[in-house]
């Protein structure tokens, strides 16, 4: 069973995305955070496998939160979101350590592009 943090900073995307991710039997949504701020002690106590986090975001962004994030022993995987998938962001987040990105725009089924 995959654990999942989910980030973002609107609280109706993170209850969606809770819903649709815990629908999957080999899924676990163990935690949520707003913003990136709240993540590296998000990621302590909930120790999960892997983040799905919000690119933009107030406060300190995904970009931020994914750079940190790589300076810890063992973090853990991190899936960015965003709705373009040529976007600098991505290309920034995954110099910044992401393991890939999720498209918010394509359906569930053809939405997530892996990377290396």
């Amino acid at each position: 069973m995959a654990r999942i943090l989910i980030v973002d900073d609107d609280a109706l995307v993170r209850a969606g995305l809770t819903t649709i991710l815990q629908s999957a039997d080999d899924l676990e949504v163990v935690g949520q955070a707003k913003d990136g701020t709240e993540v590296p002690d998000a990621v302590a106590r909930h120790r999960p496998d892997v983040v799905l986090m919000d690119i933009r975001m107030p406060t300190m962004d995904g970009l931020a939160a994914t750079a940190a994030l790589q300076e810890m022993s063992d973090p853990p995987r991190v899936i960015v979101l965003t709705t373009f998938d040529l976007d600098d962001f991505v290309f920034r987040a995954l110099q910044a350590g992401a393991a890939g990105f999720l498209l918010r725009t394509l359906p569930r089924s053809n939405s997530l592009r892996r990377c290396g």
